[in-house]
């Protein structure tokens, strides 16, 4: 055989073999799979109950209540009485609806002061001396 043809075959293989891979790449780049990512952290996700229109008391009764995603009641809910049960869930990056209970005014200022008081409230010993000693 001549060595020409050879070799053009030989280019003509890692050719077809070189586009293959990229038609490859290119699919599986193209048609992967969309997850959808969230910004903060999503250690603690949530949801919430949402409904609209007629509801059964249960859905009503959890309305605003925020679950850790992981033990959320499955819907429709057990006790659901409605036919047509149209409760969803609401997504949420954090259980917490950010109600912050700490005042800012208190002594300890936004650094997490649950209130004043005018005495000392601990009774007894300081425990962390008595180990010292």
């Amino acid at each position: 055989m001549n060595p020409v043809v050879i070799f053009l075959i030989l280019v003509l293989l890692v050719a077809l073999w070189w586009l293959i891979r990229k038609r490859r790449e290119g699919i599986s780049e193209t048609h992967a799979p969309q997850r959808r990512t969230r910004s903060s952290n999503t250690q603690f996700h949530a949801v919430s109950i949402k409904y609209s229109g007629k509801a059964c008391k249960a859905a009503m009764e959890m309305s605003g209540r925020r679950f850790l995603a992981t033990a959320a009641p499955r819907l429709p809910l057990p006790e659901c009485d409605i036919l047509g049960c149209n409760c969803r869930f609401a997504h949420h990056d954090d259980r917490r609806s950010h109600k912050d209970r700490r005042s800012p005014f208190g002594p300890g200022g936004a650094a997490g002061s649950t209130g004043s008081f005018s005495q000392e409230q601990r009774s007894g010993t300081d425990r962390r001396r008595n180990k010292l000693k």
